[in-house]
């Protein structure tokens, strides 16, 4: 069963489960190590290639821009391209805006549905502390 969680996203009864907490964790570990070294101000695909190699570094499972098959009544339709999944149990989005807009939000929460996962980071470098720059997502 269902239930609303913060900002109204609904949550899975009991939460993503102690493996995708523990790989969400992990990750903000490794943005935090990448911005630590950074700081804001560069191009997304910069941290993307950062922290990437920075999950490498600690043994961490990935995949980079996964795609996945969007379909309508059906039909394909085309494909959507996730930044990072990460443990096979966590969608992570990168960005580099001046603050999170709902559309990044609702964007990942698509991602999540499309792919049966139910935990996701936003993670915005475009911060001076990273840990402002975290939007946890749980559907």
């Amino acid at each position: 069963m269902n239930h609303q969680g913060t900002k109204g996203t609904k949550v899975h009864q009991g939460g993503p489960g102690p493996v995708a907490d523990d790989i969400a964790h992990e990750v903000i570990g490794a943005a935090i190590e990448v911005h630590r070294h950074l700081g804001p101000g560069f191009l997304e695909s910069t941290y993307e290639s950062a922290v990437c190699l920075e999950l490498e570094l600690r043994g961490i499972p990935f995949e980079r821009q996964k795609s996945v098959a969007l379909s309508y009544k059906g039909k394909a339709i085309g494909e959507g391209r996730l930044d990072l999944v990460v443990g096979g149990v966590v969608v992570v989005e990168l960005k580099t805006v001046e603050s999170f807009a709902p559309i990044h939000t609702a964007q990942l929460i698509s991602y999540l549905r499309l792919t049966g996962l139910c935990l996701g980071l936003l993670v915005n470098f475009n911060v001076p502390v990273l840990r402002d720059g975290i939007r946890r997502v749980v559907v």
